[in-house]
């Protein structure tokens, strides 16, 4: 029986019982799970177009901040390497005749707008907000929230976007929207402290032990709830009052959600009114890929991504529906998640 045909014959079996609407959709889901395996196995590695991984590193200062930002560039770097991103750093080294400022400006500009393949914006360093702007310190002039706004609002690609400064917060307000990932080392812009969650985020994500759901991978919703749980570590042994506390952002809403909505990678917190809950994106972004996931094209990956977000939309507002038109809904969405992975042994 082909993959069409099996799941036609489960069509046909499903009724109106909720608990076989149930059933069926937890049956249709393991399957689809079996055949992104056997597809794995039937595949070679995909030769897509790599991601690309930009370090933006700030001004340091003093020279312990310094040795903190080439700790992060170097890791960093590392994970650039394991993932075969294509890395592009500004900030390191002497300073060239164009200011740094320039350099991201023109390295945004020469990036594709359009590709399956995510652009991931690393900013390590310091920021400062004066109550209406936040900046991020690079040697020379410093980039504001809303210039990289208007610089980033031409893409249509995946973006991570991953400020590490101090007063970050309001990063979020001005660059978030559907399809990018926003995270901040602050939850608002009066935090203005030196910052250690940008190492402990590096140090996650190269960590296995990040991995929290055990497929192989550490996503950036694993690396920030990682990374969040290190620094509170951090002041609590210092016996020190926490003056960082980072937020993540993925929905598009531009309110950010912090670590201790989590339970694992689910969040076991809703905001108020009609919000949506951040880290389903979150958490479909890796930048090293496991075996498994190297052997679909991106594509497929991109269609199977936003497929599995509509189903958590869907699960999100499951009140609004009868039982039957929700089970429907559910088993067609998994339907077609199914053809996505069948797709790939055809």
């Amino acid at each position: 029986m082909n993959l069409r045909e099996a799941s036609t014959s489960r069509q046909r079996i499903v009724t109106g019982v909720s608990a076989r609407f149930l059933i069926a959709g937890t049956c249709l889901f393991l399957f689809a799970c079996s055949v992104l395996s056997r597809a794995a196995e039937a595949r070679p590695p995909s030769t897509n177009a790599t991601p690309t991984l930009l370090l933006i590193v700030g001004a340091p200062g003093e020279a312990e901040f310094g040795s903190n930002f080439v700790r992060q560039v170097e890791l960093w770097s590392a994970i650039a390497a394991r993932a075969q991103a294509t890395r592009i750093t500004i900030g390191i080294g002497l300073a060239a005749e164009s200011s740094d400022w320039d350099l991201l400006k023109a390295s945004l500009v020469a990036e594709a707008k359009e590709s399956a393949q995510p652009l991931w914006l690393i900013l390590i360093g310091h920021g400062t907000f004066d109550g209406h702007e936040a900046r991020f310190n690079l040697r020379g002039p410093d980039i504001t929230a809303a210039q990289l706004s208007e610089w980033l609002a031409p893409f249509r690609r995946p973006l991570v976007v991953i400020n590490t400064a101090s007063a970050s917060a309001p990063f979020i307000n001005k660059l978030s929207a559907i399809n990018r990932v926003i995270l901040t080392a602050t939850r608002s812009g009066s935090e203005k402290n030196f910052t250690r969650f940008g190492r402990f985020f590096a140090e996650a994500l190269s960590d296995p032990g990040s991995d929290l759901d055990k497929d192989g991978q550490t996503s950036v919703l694993e690396a920030f709830l990682g990374a969040s749980a290190r620094v509170a570590e951090f002041y609590k042994t210092e016996g020190r009052l926490a003056t960082e506390h980072a937020l993540l952002d993925d929905n598009g809403d531009g309110l950010g959600t912090s670590a201790d909505w989590f339970r694992g990678v689910r969040a076991v917190k809703k905001p108020q009114g009609a919000g949506a809950v951040d880290g389903a994106r979150a958490h479909q972004m890796h930048l090293v890929l496991s075996a498994e996931e190297q052997s679909l094209p991106a594509e497929t990956r991109a269609k199977r991504d936003a497929l599995e977000l509509a189903i958590a939309r869907l699960r999100e507002t499951k009140a609004d529906y009868s039982e039957g038109d929700y089970y429907l809904k559910l088993e067609t969405l998994l339907s077609e998640l199914l053809d996505a992975y069948g797709a790939e042994l055809r």
